[in-house]
Formats: structure tokens, sequence, C-alpha cells
């Protein structure tokens, strides 16, 4: 079975949430899917994939691979030859943060404590349950 599932969601950085907003949805089309302003972070949909367009006053530009198990994924790598940075717990989950052997920094995400829940406008109102 393959390490990683799908992109789970590219970030982009933005300078504040309003004026990326204001591109990425007003301008381009995205829908708003949610948004997270204690986080600094809105996620829009990509209309052909359950990928998020995430925009963020505090991330890089980066994928982030949806994985089982954030820390046993980054334990292989590791063992693989990579390089731990950090792990961290989310709203949502856990992510783990390495380089490949080559020195790739990868983004690795699990959803291990549910998605986020929203209100009408898109404003996060909790986590649900994970299946």
């Amino acid at each position: 079975m393959p390490l990683f599932r799908k992109v789970d969601a590219v970030t982009v950085p933005v300078p504040d949430l309003d004026s990326g907003l204001a591109f990425y949805r007003d301008v381009l089309g995205h829908a708003l899917i949610w948004r997270n302003d204690e986080l600094g972070q809105v996620a829009l949909r990509l209309p052909e994939s359950d990928a998020e367009l995430v925009l963020s006053t505090g991330l890089t530009y980066e994928p982030n691979w949806l994985v089982d198990s954030a820390d046993e994924a980054a334990r292989t790598i590791v063992e693989a030859g990579g390089r731990l940075r950090e792990t961290f717990d989310i709203p949502v989950g856990r992510i783990a943060v390495v380089d490949d052997p080559f020195g790739t920094k990868l983004v690795l995400v699990d959803l291990s404590k549910g998605l986020y829940t929203t209100d009408d406008k898109g404003e996060v109102t909790g986590v649900s349950s994970p299946d």
C-alpha cells in the first residue's frame, strides 16, 4: 500500500485572509469551504478534486500529503534515510514535517480527529468525529 493517500491540500501564502479571498475566491472563482481566523487559514474548493486550496498567513507554498498516520509515515521516511523536522497536533489531526533522503520537505497530514464543521458563512464551528 503506498504511503501517500492523496494530496490533501496545497497551501498558498497570502498577506491576509481578506485580500487572499478577494483574489482566489472573488476573481478566480474558488468557493469557500471553511475559514479559521485563529489559524490564519481559509480553504477553497478545487471543483474537480476533494483536495483543498488553503490560503495561509503563516505557511509557505507547499503540498500537504494525506496519510493514515503522520507519526508512522514520518517514521517510515526517517528509517529510509529522511529527516524529521517537527510533529504537531492540529484541530483535525496531526502533522509531521520531514525531509526525504534528497532534502525535499514533505508535509504529512492525518485527519485522525475528524473534519471541520462550519456555519453557513464557512466559519469553523468545531470538528466532526472521524469516520
